[in-house]
């Protein structure tokens, strides 16, 4: 099956992974969380394509929206209920997307996590997990965050 679009590719890996809840309502919650990171994270995508001025702009703006909306949800969510998984009592998609928007917020700035131990122990556990650890290690699929030169190349090819 060829697919496109992200979110169709993740909701279908998700669900075949069996992370993607048990219930229509865990798919609801799980979708909701995963849209706040989506959030979260085109932030940090879009930081690159700002000349340089602006980015002092737009990492002002994530810095704010990390420490006082986005992280304070998620840490309020892990602070009801199942300390374990955003979502029922299994990992899911969500937990696995927040693990990796915390790694992203942490490369730009290790502090903005510093007042959420309840996230920062969530990326301890799912960092842990087999898969994940061996993903997370040096030489492995994981791909570097975009630099100047590959920008520099998409804005000649878009011109933009």
């Amino acid at each position: 099956m060829e697919l496109v679009q992200t979110r169709a590719i993740l909701n279908y890996i998700a669900s075949k992974h069996n992370l993607y809840g048990k219930d229509l309502k865990e798919r609801a919650l799980i979708d909701m969380y995963v849209e706040g990171v989506m959030d979260l994270n085109e932030i940090i995508m879009m930081l690159l394509i700002h000349s340089p001025e602006e980015q002092v702009n737009q990492l002002a703006l994530l810095k704010e929206k990390t420490t006082n909306r986005y992280f304070p949800a998620f840490e309020k969510v892990k602070s009801h209920g199942n300390h374990d998984y955003l979502v029922g009592n299994r990992l899911s998609r969500a937990d696995i997307q927040l693990v990796e928007l915390i790694y992203n917020v942490e490369e730009l700035d290790p502090s903005l996590t510093a007042n959420f131990p309840l996230l920062k122990a969530l990326k301890t556990r799912i960092s842990s997990l087999p898969t994940v650890k061996k993903f997370l290690q040096p030489g492995s699929q994981r791909k570097p965050h975009e630099d100047m030169k590959s920008i520099e190349k998409a804005r000649r090819i878009f011109k933009f």
